[in-house]
């Protein structure tokens, strides 16, 4: 895309910072302490990946192969249970959430996905459950109360073309948990995220004007890559062609905001200096679309070379990721996932436009 010299203003009033996975930089993900101390560092939502159990009840992990998040490859009772899958069309061998009934599941504990880059993380290893979604409500709910400020909620359903493959769909028992708990009705909005198109439209049509507090977010990967329904369609377009002024208009007929791969905002080059902002924003605002990029990281594994610190990849560099934030601030973005909730806290609060 070509580069853009006036860049956007946000359609928000306040810059949102998305706790990802919870204050993943600090706890394991996706577990009840993560998204608890992500608010109490200032995150104004938090974002739950959602995967299904064999019983149908949703739960919070960053994919449905949990050996790498999980303890459950030191659990014998389920030896059994590895197998291999072919998820969006790459083969996987682990255990999957969907051969475990939640009673199952809430057996095994949680441990820190990437360790030789948050080392200090596997003091919290099997500590924690794996939370359902209406746990997460709840938690939301709760903090809501005892902050005094709305904790919003970002879910994503995982692989939704292959859950409905295997007759355990998510979007209707997302619909229906979030009713349940009351967060139909609750100040709080929830943004609904998925990197597929089909399964959002689907939402759109089913939920028409009934939940003006919830916001369908299309998710958005490098440029090269491609909706994973649209794979399956034989649809030839990729997320490049969704990131165009055109493209923008049609993901507005369905969705309220997107969610961008942050180099496809602002890339680096080969020495890791930032380029010229691209005109996704701009074509996002245009057609009345939030912003929300991911994914901001405090680690010198995942900044780029000018902002890393003296040390090795875990070491953390909290202003070197302050000022890769706000870099993208300037484009004007509504807000952006971090694992470091608090860093992404200093990064608006002091960001100057």
């Amino acid at each position: 895309m070509t580069g853009c010299t006036n860049l956007s203003a946000p359609l928000v009033d306040k810059v949102l910072v998305v706790g990802h996975r919870g204050a993943s930089a600090l706890r394991p993900e996706h577990t009840l302490a993560s998204y608890r101390k992500a608010v109490e560092d200032g995150a104004d939502i938090i974002e739950p990946d959602l995967v299904s159990t064999k019983d149908g009840v949703l739960v919070a992990r960053h994919e449905n192969e949990i050996s790498g998040t999980t303890n459950v490859s030191e659990v014998a009772k389920f030896a059994d249970r590895k197998t291999t899958k072919t998820i969006d069309g790459v083969q996987y061998t682990g255990w999957f959430t969907e051969d475990f009934t939640l009673a199952e599941l809430k057996e095994l504990r949680a441990r820190e996905r990437i360790p030789q880059a948050r080392p200090s993380n596997k003091s919290f290893n099997d500590q924690f459950e794996i939370p359902t979604l209406a746990e997460v409500i709840a938690l939301a709910q709760e903090l809501s109360a005892s902050t005094g400020r709305t904790i919003h909620l970002y879910p994503e359903t995982k692989h939704p073309t292959y859950f409905q493959s295997v007759n355990l769909a998510m979007e209707d028992r997302l619909v229906e948990t979030l009713r349940a708990n009351e967060f139909s009705d609750s100040k709080a909005t929830v943004y609904i995220q998925s990197f597929e198109v089909a399964n959002l439209k689907a939402l759109h049509q089913k939920l028409g004007g009934s939940q003006p507090n919830w916001k369908l977010v299309q998710l958005m990967d490098a440029r090269d890559k491609k909706p994973y329904d649209f794979v399956v369609a034989g649809d030839s377009r990729t997320y490049d062609d969704l990131m165009t002024e055109a493209g923008m208009k049609e993901v507005a007929t369905y969705a309220k905001g997107v969610g961008p791969y942050k180099l496809t905002i602002i890339n680096v080059d080969s020495s890791g200096n930032f380029e010229k902002p691209t005109d996704l924003v701009r074509n996002a605002h245009a057609a009345g679309l939030l912003v929300f990029p991911y994914t901001f990281r405090p680690e010198n594994a995942f900044l780029p070379a000018p902002l890393k610190a003296q040390g090795d990849d875990a070491t953390r560099n909290p202003s070197g990721s302050v000022t890769e934030i706000q870099k993208y601030l300037e484009t004007g973005i509504d807000g952006f996932f971090t694992d470091d909730p608090a860093v992404g806290r200093q990064a608006v609060d002091t960001f100057k436009r």
